[in-house]
């Protein structure tokens, strides 16, 4: 069962999901599941594999179903990690677990570090943290590269970009930078362009989660047990890099889940992944007090 919910405060109305028994102050804590820019309907297939426990998944202000009244465009983790905090306290029901993945990891670290009572265990997949990389400096240059031909074509040239950036093997490098930019055509990509220039994930809207730079004494002194995963058909492209960098950073080994960075979806996510062997995963590793047995890192 799933029932929808909103959130309303002074500068946003966020939809939020519970799927699943309600929650409860004496029963299992419920499990966040957050993205960015990805939406609550990016979980679903994770969400069915955990029928035994409240799932909250939820709209990001100004994504999706969930409006912004503020009058900003950008995304900005530390004004997201204020949203979850409101929604943990509407809950009412004490801490909860979290899972997060891409833009909604960078999110959930900045939650960590200003309201760590409310996460017990945060599973962080693939944060894409340019900041922890030692070569940061050239991977922004990439985001520009892309946000340049969004820009300059729409939709098609700017995901094309993106498509080949996050899957280049190893740093950003020179030699990457000045290739010339991929045909959308090699991806199926032949489309008008619509004219929009507003995508989160194409423009410059969500810089601030790729800019964002983790306060990593505040991460290791709270009682929130992060643990940071990687798919493992990410080796060595940009998320894998960044995780891995923050799992040092953090002195700990990065846990490898199934399949790739978007693995816990369905084939309704336009990019199947394995979300059944995914959860069985991420149950493990919310269960365990450490990594779970065959789950370290490479």
């Amino acid at each position: 069962m799933t029932t929808t919910h909103t959130l309303t405060t002074a500068d946003a109305d966020i939809a939020y999901d519970l799927h699943g028994p309600p929650p409860s102050a004496d029963g299992v804590r419920p499990l966040v599941m957050i993205g960015q820019p990805m939406t609550a309907e990016g979980f679903t297939a994770l969400a069915f594999y955990f029928p035994d426990r409240p799932v909250v998944t939820y709209d990001p202000r100004g994504l999706g179903r969930s409006v912004r009244k503020d009058g900003r465009v950008d995304n900005d983790p530390a004004v997201q990690a204020a949203d979850l905090h409101a929604l943990v306290v509407e809950l009412g029901v004490g801490p909860v677990d979290v899972f997060a993945s891409s833009g909604g990891a960078v999110t959930a670290l900045a939650w960590v570090t200003t309201h760590p009572e409310d996460i017990v265990v945060l599973v962080d997949h693939e944060p894409p943290l340019l900041s922890v990389l030692p070569d940061a400096a050239a991977a922004e240059r990439g985001f520009e590269r892309i946000r340049d031909a969004y820009d300059a074509g729409g939709f098609g040239p700017g995901m094309a970009a993106f498509i080949g950036y996050t899957s280049w093997q190893g740093e950003i490098t020179d030699e990457f930078l000045a290739q010339p930019l991929p045909d959308p055509a090699q991806f199926g990509m032949q489309m008008p362009d619509d004219g929009a220039r507003d995508s989160p994930l194409l423009s410059d809207r969500s810089w601030a989660i790729i800019r964002y730079q983790p306060d990593i004494e505040a991460l290791r002194a709270a009682p929130t047990r992060i643990v940071t995963a990687v798919g493992e058909e990410s080796a060595g492209v940009l998320t894998d890099r960044t995780s891995r960098a923050l799992a040092a950073l953090l002195g700990q080994e990065v846990v490898v889940f199934p399949s790739h960075h978007g693995g816990f979806q369905d084939a309704s996510g336009g990019y199947p992944g394995q979300p059944e062997a995914f959860a069985k995963t991420l149950r493990e590793v919310l269960a365990a007090d450490g990594v779970p047995d065959g789950g370290a890192g490479r």
